[in-house]
């Protein structure tokens, strides 16, 4: 398999150039390799080596960090996101992924956007994972996940308001979210036989209708669908103590209801090493599990672990499915 990493930009406004810099300081000597497809000027105090194709980058890692040219339309300013750079934004996901899926990287490694940046410069997806799977052609398909070494944890409603996630959770979505991460732990995470848990969506888990109907009106018949396909899975179970150590060690990823009944137990779990995946692609894509953080950008606080697992956890995946 191709070991070399494609890096994307990200808001170059944001703390993605120095975030990436710190982690070509802490990967240099073994990596994961990767290339980044930005512009040559974000990158200081470290060397840069301009490359013209992503495979030149594993020939100078060690020594420089290789950057495949992406030119911003106006020079970036830390802290001040300018949406004249949303095209070189957009832009570099595209390019990561035409590498990715014309077999010249591993994997996509994305740095932090900001979506209102994008949004306002006219982008029409509600995010990196919606946009990546229309890149890939295979809109619809996405499912999103965050993981970290004591959690994995799938939303099966992500972007939109808490009142729309409600309305919008069905059935069928549930199976479909279920499917996909069932088989991306096989194929990706090198898990033969995974279990899934699902979450309830009210308070003690409806208390048996009593708090809510959506249990056994909605999730148990998915439950139930994918019982029937031989995948190992419980639930509904109650969301406030699921997540404790003795239950998360009954099984390998939770299917969460909706966007911050997932992100809450991880982020509390590990902020610093939470890591976004993206399941149902056909390639491997990871990022950290935070946002640009315009408001420290530029003064070298950023913590740079949850990018550095990122590119770590975008290599063993690639490596997993490599071997399938």
């Amino acid at each position: 398999m191709v070991e070399i990493l494609a890096l994307t930009m990200g808001d170059p406004a944001g703390i993605g150039p120095e975030l990436t810099v710190a982690a070509w300081r802490a990967l240099r000597a073994e990596g994961p390799a990767f290339v980044v497809l930005g512009d040559p000027a974000l990158y200081r105090d470290v060397p840069v080596r301009v490359v013209g194709e992503a495979g030149q980058a594993a020939a100078v890692f060690a020594e420089a960090l290789p950057v495949l040219p992406v030119g911003l339309a106006c020079a970036a300013r830390a802290g001040e996101p300018d949406g004249t750079n949303a095209p070189a934004v957009i832009g570099s996901i595209a390019r990561a992924v035409e590498l990715a899926l014309g077999g010249q990287a591993g994997a996509v490694v994305t740095n932090p956007i900001s979506k209102l940046v994008l949004k306002r410069a006219g982008f029409a997806h509600p995010g990196h994972t919606e946009y990546l799977a229309g890149l890939c052609g295979v809109p619809g398909r996405e499912v999103m996940m965050l993981a970290c070494p004591e959690l994995r944890v799938v939303p099966v409603t992500i972007h939109v308001s808490l009142r729309r996630a409600l309305d919008g959770l069905t059935t069928d979505e549930i199976v479909r979210c279920g499917r996909t991460t069932v088989a991306a732990l096989r194929r990706d995470f090198g898990i033969a036989a995974p279990r899934l848990a699902v979450a309830g969506l009210n308070p003690h888990a409806g208390e048996g209708g009593v708090m809510g109907g959506e249990e056994g009106e909605i999730i148990a018949p998915a439950i139930a669908v994918l019982r029937g396909e031989g995948i190992a899975v419980t639930g509904p179970w109650p969301p406030d103590t699921m997540f404790t150590p003795p239950a998360r060690a009954r099984y390998d990823a939770a299917l969460c209801m909706y966007h911050d009944q997932a992100l809450i137990p991880l982020k509390t779990i590990d902020m610093a090493g939470g890591v976004n995946v993206t399941l149902g692609l056909p390639i491997v894509r990871t990022s950290p599990d935070h946002g640009t953080a315009f408001d420290i950008a530029g003064r070298g606080v950023a913590d740079p672990s949850s990018l550095i697992a990122a590119l770590k956890l975008a290599r063993e995946m690639a490596r997993n499915r490599s071997a399938a």
